[in-house]
């Protein structure tokens, strides 16, 4: 049966408190008569005496404090009877227990799990999560311990994220792992929501804070994306350069320059490519002939 936090009783403190100081003083005063030479004085003033000690007893029993962003859940003899969120000086029923639950904001880092990602590679990673209680009776009541609860299901929540996304160059186009940013945030920080929903934790902000591939594979993965980068450059650079051919060999036509026949323009564009994709420096060639001798 899921709890709901519902509002406590309690009053202004200070009022209680004098009330309680009166009762001490008057009994103060009433142990004193008792003490004075009388007939029949102390028969009538000691049980007067008895109850304003215990009424004020009982009464001061009821006092306490609250800090900002801290609520007090009240049980009377087991039942849930609400919970204060006043801060402050407050009193409330001296037969209720009060257990003090803190609403500031927390933060928790996981550990560096290792897991694998979507494509089966072994990836450490590791995440922070902003949280706070926003249900006193749902993080007290209707989990163990809400604190392990916490910390045990941001760990499953990201492993299932580590499983759901690869680490990088997902073939199928999908949010990866390195590349998702904010949304991959907000696919970690709804999953989180789901699963603390049931402990009354709010969660305000979840990122992560480690991810890289296992030692074992890192060596091989390094290797692979530089490979990938290098293919990247090469794709950039034929690209470029087969774009300058063309504008060089439209250019030369259009302005009468040379007339090029199929063989010419073949030898010229791959000068050219040569010229423009070569890695080391090129060195001009002096031809004393044709093309055909």
């Amino acid at each position: 049966m899921a709890h709901t936090e519902s509002r406590g009783f309690s009053l202004n403190g200070w009022f209680l408190f004098a009330v309680v100081v009166v009762l001490f003083s008057s009994e103060f005063w009433l142990l004193q008569s008792l003490f004075e030479p009388s007939d029949f004085r102390s028969f009538s003033v000691a049980p007067v005496a008895g109850l304003v000690l215990v009424l004020a007893i009982i009464l001061s029993k009821g006092l306490f404090i609250l800090q900002p962003n801290e609520s007090a859940l009240l049980l009377f003899f087991g039942s849930y009877q609400g919970t204060v969120r006043k801060t402050g000086f407050r009193w409330t029923n001296p037969f209720c227990r009060r257990l003090k639950i803190s609403l500031r904001a927390r933060n928790l880092v996981s550990e560096i799990l290792k897991v694998n990602d979507r494509l089966g590679n072994p990836v450490e990673i590791a995440g922070i999560v902003v949280w706070r209680i926003a249900d006193t009776a749902q993080a007290t009541f209707d989990v163990e311990n809400y604190e392990q609860y916490v910390r045990i299901q941001i760990e499953a929540a990201i492993r299932h994220l580590a499983n759901q996304f690869a680490y990088d160059n997902d073939e199928d186009g999908r949010l990866t792992l390195l590349s998702g940013g904010d949304q991959l945030f907000q696919v970690l920080h709804i999953e989180l929501q789901e699963r603390l929903a049931r402990a009354g934790v709010n969660v305000e902000e979840a990122r992560l804070t480690h991810l890289a591939y296992a030692p074992e594979i890192a060596q091989a993965m390094l290797r692979r994306q530089q490979a990938d980068a290098v293919i990247g450059a090469r794709q950039k650079i034929v690209q470029g350069a087969v774009s300058m051919v063309e504008m060089a060999l439209a250019q030369l036509q259009e302005r009468g320059i040379i007339d090029f026949d199929p063989e010419r323009k073949a030898a010229m564009v791959s000068n050219l490519l040569v010229v423009l994709c070569g890695e080391s420096e090129t060195q001009p060639v002096i031809n004393t002939g044709t093309l055909y001798h």
